[in-house]
């Protein structure tokens, strides 16, 4: 063994990432007893997408009190939907609360992840360094790393260019001629919050969202109060929040004809603010809401009816100089370009660094499309496992619903491994990963994400929907209560296999 694989440090755990699903997993993991685990984050604060999202107007789509972990509740919410600085104080409470900060290394950017088949273990390379884990639990998140789209010309733009989720804020937008491309959840927060300070404002719109309206309000100093002596009135609250969107579930993932109703209201709520025929004509979507995430504002539309406001209906094409050129011809002449184009969320870069059991990267292995068993673990990725995987996220609830479901699995998969005794890993059997995929987009057929009309973030380049859970919430944490291991191959180190007399890979596979 060469010096420096000696000197390695080795833990029983590492985790990958400081937003939600990391500091989640490092709570459950102290829960659990187990306190031989690092957090690796890239970045000089937790935070994850709500740290690195600070543009302006930034807010959660959820209601703040389902958008919170069920084990640290806060009566302190200052708003039902929270802004981006809430939510991010909220996850530093968290890590402060829990004892998480000793664990968790700063600056440290996983490089590339290896699986070690004779040491049954990870092999983890940071800019900071390497460690050795038993296991890897990767929450890196969907929404981590910014696309922008390939324009021809983009180079030469002699103005200021950046990503909604790595504003300039030593940029000053007052007065200067400002594009954003992109109509998601991201622009329709920017364009109102910057609408009045910019001298012009073009809107580059691909499709047009459905926007319905806002329910948000300040939370009276009244009801802070009550959360904070009457504990239960928290739970309460939360359980009625998540009670109507699991009712709201069959429409989207069994009857989207039943959505016609809430289009009605999406309609209404764009008459009330776009006076003029053809800008509302431009803003109405042709395909079935629900397809598309729905997105939540009452400011968008008021804003795009402003004098100094542009929609053109049409993607971007071209950038020639300064002159902006649309996909219908239209030119226009701005100072700085804004993306709102969403993130890597189907082909994610960390899949890129993690080298399984047979030399090959997950994203060779992920080629037709992103699967994993139960969200969570990939056949050939032994004791590796992600938060928030393929077929995970939701269309009308909280993410942190899903998010504990899968540390509910994370947990049991680690008691698994103990109780099997000695060194030992599970690695997910590919006909338990097939059969599982397969049920899910049976399922996924007649959901609106799949037939409504549209074609959204959470299909693949192959038009698969590898990205959102095709029913409620409580099915789901049924689903990953538990581990089974019929489901995996039991991994032992090559000398004890071969005590045994079988190969290392499958010494235990039939117990």
């Amino acid at each position: 063994m060469a010096e420096h694989e000696r000197e390695r440090e080795h833990v029983k755990v590492a985790v990958i990432g400081t937003g939600f699903g990391g500091l989640g997993a490092a709570v459950r993991l102290r829960r659990e007893g187990i306190t031989d685990f690092v957090v690796l984050e890239r970045a000089g604060a937790v935070g994850g997408t709500w740290r690195d999202n600070s543009y302006p107007g930034c807010a959660c789509d959820v209601p703040s009190h389902l958008y919170s972990f069920s084990f640290a509740p806060n009566p302190e919410w200052p708003r039902t939907f929270s802004g981006q600085e809430h939510i991010w104080k909220y996850l530093e409470h968290v890590a402060d609360t829990f004892g998480l900060r000793p664990h968790i290394r700063f600056n440290s950017e996983v490089k590339q992840m290896r699986w070690d088949n004779d040491a049954l273990h990870w092999e983890i390379d940071t800019s900071a360094g390497s460690i050795t884990a038993e296991v890897v639990v990767s929450a890196t998140g969907p929404l981590s790393d910014p696309k922008v789209p390939d324009i021809e010309g983009l180079d030469g733009f002699e103005g200021k260019v950046f990503h909604s989720a790595r504003w300039d804020h030593d940029y000053d937008l007052r007065g200067k001629r400002v594009a954003m491309i992109g109509t998601g959840a991201s622009a329709i927060q920017i364009v109102p919050a910057i609408q009045a300070e910019v001298e012009r404002m073009t809107l580059f719109q691909r499709t047009p969202p459905w926007v319905m309206p806002r329910a948000d309000r300040p939370i009276s100093g009244a009801e802070r109060w009550l959360h904070r002596q009457l504990p239960f009135t928290t739970s309460a609250r939360r359980g009625l929040l998540w009670g109507i969107r699991e009712l709201q579930v069959q429409a989207f993932t069994k009857r989207p004809n039943e959505l016609g109703l809430v289009e009605s209201i999406a309609k209404r709520n764009m008459k009330r603010a776009i006076k003029d025929p053809a800008l509302r004509d431009k803003l109405t979507p042709s395909y079935r809401i629900g397809c598309k995430r729905i997105l939540l504002s009452n400011t968008y539309y008021p804003a795009l009816a402003q004098p100094n406001v542009d929609v053109v209906a049409s993607g971007l094409k071209e950038v020639r100089g300064n002159t902006l050129v649309a996909s219908d011809g239209t030119e226009t002449e701005v100072d700085a370009i804004i993306f709102g184009t969403g993130f890597h969320v189907t082909d994610m870069p960390i899949a890129e660094r993690v080298i399984g059991a047979d030399g090959r990267t997950l994203a060779e292995t992920w080629t037709g499309g992103m699967n994993s068993l139960r969200g969570a673990t990939a056949a050939g990725f032994p004791n590796w496992m992600t938060i928030i995987g393929p077929n995970t996220g939701l269309g009308n609830s909280s993410m942190i619903l899903m998010i504990e479901s899968q540390l509910n699995y994370m947990a049991d998969y680690l008691r698994q491994v103990d109780v099997l005794g000695g060194r030992a890993a599970l690695d997910a059997r590919p006909t338990a990963v097939q059969g599982w995929n397969d049920r899910v987009q049976e399922r996924m057929k007649r959901t609106v994400w799949n037939t409504g009309g549209c074609n959204s973030w959470y299909l693949d380049e192959n038009g698969r929907n590898t990205t959102i859970w095709p029913g409620t919430t409580t099915e789901f944490r049924a689903a990953t209560r538990r581990v089974d291991l019929a489901e995996y191959d039991v991994l032992r180190p090559a000398a004890q296999a071969n005590r045994a007399g079988r190969p290392a890979e499958k010494v235990e596979a039939d117990a």
